[in-house]
């Protein structure tokens, strides 16, 4: 594998760290800018003034830059990530479905790694926090005259490769919720309300699965359990119905007293989520919720 010596960017680190994992780490990195070292790579991502997947070339600094279907900018990131990351998931997820494989896949090709290419490409706002910044921030700095900037990509690459393992068990994880809310939804005894016996990710899921008719999701938190009202879309900071305006701000004995739940916990004062210690518990504040009627999609939190 070859890629540019010098400066590295966040770009050519991820690269990187997709075939490290491709290849479960039987590779060999050459950064350099000599033509005739480059041509003997197997794989050249972000130098060489080549783009053309079928001779592994993944540059992008050309007037003709391959670009995204919506028209966004690739770096190398995106461009070796369309090529090599299934494989990477492959080795690292070995034991995963061809399917789900393929919904972790788009879910970075969408987030992390389409972050990465549009900050590369100087397509959003640079931010002093953005995980672009970080990794760049492993170039040695004027003042390290004995750093060797080789020994900092792979010291960039460790941490990048840390990170890509957290997205990708999230990105699993939420895979996995699908699948489980949809057996939820399924199963449902109560009209409105989804019951999870594990903390699983529902958000997203209830969107995906176009659970139109569910106000409220009932699902562990430790030992206790917690009743979330759900937004009225992604992202939403608003309820499809709002926990019931008399329990706003209550706790223990006060939120019991006015519920009826006699191990109700809490409900906070923006009203889209309340506890109980048992399930029980939890399920009977979702059924009064329900039954309250409160709907108010505009009830935001503060």
């Amino acid at each position: 594998m070859a890629t540019h010596s010098g400066t590295f960017h966040a770009d050519d680190v991820f690269a990187y760290a997709i075939l490290k994992m491709a290849t479960a780490g039987q590779l060999e990195l050459i950064r350099t800018r000599d033509g005739g070292r480059l041509a003997e790579a197997d794989v050249v991502f972000d130098v060489g003034g080549v783009f053309d997947p079928a001779a592994r070339r993944y540059d992008h600094h050309m007037r003709d830059k391959p670009l995204r279907a919506d028209g966004a900018p690739y770096s190398s990131a995106g461009l070796v990530w369309r090529d090599f990351g299934l494989d990477a998931l492959r080795a690292y997820l070995p034991e995963a479905s061809s399917e789900t494989l393929d919904k972790i896949w788009r879910s970075l090709d969408g987030g992390l790694i389409r972050d990465v290419d549009l900050m590369d490409n100087g397509a959003t706002t640079p931010m002093a926090g953005h995980f672009s910044t970080l990794v760049e921030a492993w170039n040695p700095t004027f003042a390290e005259e004995t750093r060797d900037e080789n020994d900092a990509f792979r010291d960039a690459s460790i941490v990048v490769l840390a990170v890509f393992a957290r997205v990708i068990a999230r990105a699993q994880a939420a895979v996995l919720a699908v699948d489980a809310v949809a057996l939820a939804a399924r199963t449902a005894v109560y009209p409105g309300i989804l019951v999870l016996e594990q903390r699983l990710p529902w958000e997203d899921a209830v969107f995906d699965l176009n659970l139109t008719e569910i106000f409220y999701v009932v699902r562990p938190a430790g030992t206790d359990w917690t009743c979330s009202a759900v937004p009225p879309e992604k992202g939403s900071f608003a309820q499809r119905r709002p926990l019931p305006d008399a329990w706003a701000g209550l706790r223990d004995e006060a939120l019991a007293k006015v519920s009826s739940v006699p191990d109700a916990t809490f409900c906070h004062p923006a009203r889209f989520v309340c506890g109980a210690r048992s399930r029980d518990g939890a399920v009977a504040l979702a059924r009064l919720a329900v039954a309250s009627g409160e709907e108010n999609s505009f009830l935001l939190i503060h």
